[in-house]
């Protein structure tokens, strides 16, 4: 059930929600793509530059640089910048798995332990001028049992508003009481 959400800059995000099991659901928010009216203005920007640059100069490698600079800086924005999809599936007793899925088709997972989840909350953090909202989880500090010894934040990249965090929480605070009852 895919429905369509913003996030803390206005943008419009997709998000779907899916149940595999009573204590197993997995959560994902899309983010837009990447545009592509954009690359092209900002690419043809950049050249307009260095082609002025070149014309003063009569200097070629000017244009030779500055073309394997951006060819780089793109690949590099794809490969480890541009998010498209984060994913969080929590599977009660077992733990919280996050995917990340850049652009370029990387893929970043991360795993926590449900006997290392403390609780799962909505934080609200400072931004410039605004409060924004975000999902994190809390880590029990193995010193201090009744204290967190790390904050873990969710949809890092997607930053889905309030409205959309509170299902995400809802669901999480469902299987972590039936985990907890079970125990």
């Amino acid at each position: 059930m895919a429905a369509q959400y913003q996030d803390n800059n206005g943008r419009d995000v997709i998000f779907d929600q899916k149940h595999h099991s009573p204590l197993c659901r997995e959560f994902t928010v899309i983010s837009p793509k990447l545009s592509l009216r954009s690359v092209l203005g900002h690419t043809a920007f950049i050249w307009l530059v260095a082609y002025s640059i070149f014309y003063i100069t009569q200097n070629t490698s000017v244009l030779s640089a500055t073309i394997i600079i951006t060819l780089l800086g793109m690949i590099l924005y794809l490969h480890f910048c541009k998010v498209d999809q984060e994913s969080m599936m929590i599977i009660g007793s077992v733990g919280v798995q996050m995917n990340t899925l850049f652009a370029s088709g990387r893929e970043h997972v991360n795993f926590i332990e449900m006997k290392k989840v403390k609780d799962i909350v909505i934080n609200e953090g400072f931004y410039m001028q605004k409060v924004i909202y975000y999902l994190c989880i809390l880590l029990i500090d193995p010193e201090s049992p009744r204290g967190v010894s790390e904050v873990v934040p969710v949809f890092q990249s997607a930053k889905p508003r309030l409205d959309c965090l509170s299902q995400v929480y809802r669901s999480c605070q469902e299987i972590l009481q039936q985990t907890r009852i079970e125990q």
